[in-house]
């Protein structure tokens, strides 16, 4: 039996309830707030093309204000959560399956035990490295959603390793955010928001952009390994370290034996099951690269020249594919999987029935989350709290501007999660009152990086962390206890480089 000293039982609220709350505080301050005004020039910055409706009733002479939610609103939001998060649904059922005929195949399961013993003595070498390529892909496309497939792999690892089900999520989780809060050539952060800047006619800096995006990026990064190293080795050296609840003991005990033979049998069918798994995972990478923004400037015509041949499969091109060409890629590669490891029809549409059920609990909670943005959308909540925070910021003396605009943008994402989003929504306005206040409006868009890929560590309104916590099987109330040092540490460490930097640029 495992040697895990004893702790105290307690109950914790289910993510489920968590959202549900959170949605129902949403509804209402809405309704207490019903009516509040908020300011044209919130609306004149908007996209007329996503806001048309608003942008034209202040054209016209009209108010926008903040509406009440209904009771209609509430008990739809969950169904609208779903149309809302569709395509990521889609995407999570397709990679579920993978994963369940991936593992029925044996494979994964030797190819781990064949890694974690060929790392005998360094398994904490296989966190750096995984911490590191998670944040690559956070750095350069964003990469958050896609991680949640990687979950059960990376907390079979872990376990085997000696470790437990908080490394591995820290491992992911952690690793993946502190490259999209460091990001660089991020299509759906830095690429946005620059976009929104130029917009309201402000040319950003690419260069500045890309420079202190480096910095946020590798001094979080370093800061998070040191963390989830630290951690990872008390564990490792007694089990009884571990922060995880009895009951999560007992659920990773059940899920991850750890008494399996290491010595299981790495033959050559499973190899080649590894290489088209890790074929998979590559081709999901490269057709998530924005090409058509970092290589050719936006111009689609040289875009389609070059890549417009790999439109075959799915009818996008690489560079193109979004949650429901994955979905389906991913439903491919597992009957490609399939037949190179000889299982049956029948097996096959079972075990991937089976897989895909497996994260249907991340599929709802995601939903659940994705809801609570459709009705802060709905109730225009989302503009009321942009406008006041833009008020506040107003005439602030300059050693308190970033640290303000910090907790501000930490705030603007636990409400709206969608990184693109939040800054189609406030770059036109967070931008250019940076510059007339005499502050560079490019590090104004590393601030919401900083701050959005901060708050996305925790937030319970963002189904990657929510969703990612599920798969790996460990309890939000655990990993917010465990996660607060780090978090702390991290927002002084931004804080304090992005005053320096707003000081340098």
């Amino acid at each position: 039996m495992t040697n895990v000293k004893e702790k105290k039982k307690k109950n914790s609220l289910s993510a489920f309830s968590i959202l549900m709350i959170l949605l129902a505080i949403v509804c209402l301050f809405s309704v207490f707030l019903n009516g509040s005004p908020i300011s044209s020039k919130i609306i004149d910055a908007l996209d007329p093309e996503r806001y048309g409706e608003l942008v034209d009733t202040v054209k016209n002479g009209g108010t926008v204000a903040v509406q009440s939610a209904k009771l209609s609103d509430f008990v739809m939001a969950i169904p609208k959560g779903f149309q809302d998060a569709s395509d990521l649904i889609i995407f999570i059922f397709g990679i579920g399956g993978f994963i369940g005929v991936m593992m029925s195949t044996g494979a994964l399961e030797a190819g781990i035990y064949h890694l974690v013993g060929s790392m005998k003595g360094r398994e904490s070498k296989l966190i750096v490295i995984l911490m590191f390529l998670f944040s690559l892909g956070g750095t350069t496309y964003g990469m958050a959603e896609e991680t949640i497939g990687f979950y059960p792999l990376i907390t079979a690892a872990m376990v085997v390793a000696g470790f437990d089900t908080l490394v591995a999520a820290g491992t992911v989780l952690l690793g993946a955010g502190a490259g999209v809060l460091g990001s660089t050539i991020n299509p759906f952060a830095t690429g946005a928001a620059m976009s929104s800047l130029s917009a309201v006619g402000i040319t950003p800096n690419a260069t500045t952009v890309m420079i202190v995006g480096a910095i946020l990026w590798l001094t979080t990064v370093a800061a998070v390994i040191f963390f989830v190293i630290k951690y990872a080795q008390k564990v490792k050296e007694n089990r009884a370290n571990t922060e995880l609840t009895p009951s999560e003991i007992d659920e990773m005990n059940a899920n991850y034996a750890q008494e399996k033979d290491q010595g299981l049998e790495f033959t050559g069918t499973h190899k080649a099951v590894l290489g088209v798994f890790a074929f998979s995972f590559v081709i999901m990478i490269l057709s998530l690269i924005s090409y058509a923004d970092i290589n050719f400037k936006g111009d689609e015509d040289a875009y389609l020249a070059a890549f417009g041949w790999s439109d075959f499969l799915t009818g996008a091109p690489l560079g193109s594919w979004y949650f429901a060409e994955l979905g389906a890629w991913f439903i491919l590669a597992s009957i490609i999987i399939a037949i190179v490891a000889r299982m049956g029809e029948k097996n096959f549409v079972d075990t991937f029935i089976a897989g895909a059920a497996d994260l249907l609990s991340v599929a709802l909670i995601i939903a659940v989350a994705r809801g609570i943005t459709v009705v802060m959308s709905a109730t225009h909540l989302d503009f009321f709290i942009l406008d006041r925070a833009s008020q506040m910021l107003s005439g602030v003396p300059s050693f308190v501007f970033v640290p303000l605009s910090y907790l501000v943008y930490m705030l603007l994402s636990f409400l709206v999660p969608s990184t693109s989003g939040l800054a189609a929504l406030s770059i036109p306005v967070m931008g250019p009152l940076a510059s007339t206040l005499g502050f560079n409006p490019n590090i104004m868009i590393m601030i919401f990086c900083a701050a959005c890929g901060l708050i996305n560590f925790i937030t319970p309104t963002s189904g990657v962390v929510m969703g990612g916590l599920a798969a790996a099987r460990v309890e939000y109330s655990t990993y917010l206890k465990w996660v607060k040092k780090p978090f702390f540490v991290v927002m002084i460490l931004n804080i304090i480089i992005l005053s320096i930097c707003m000081m340098i640029f």
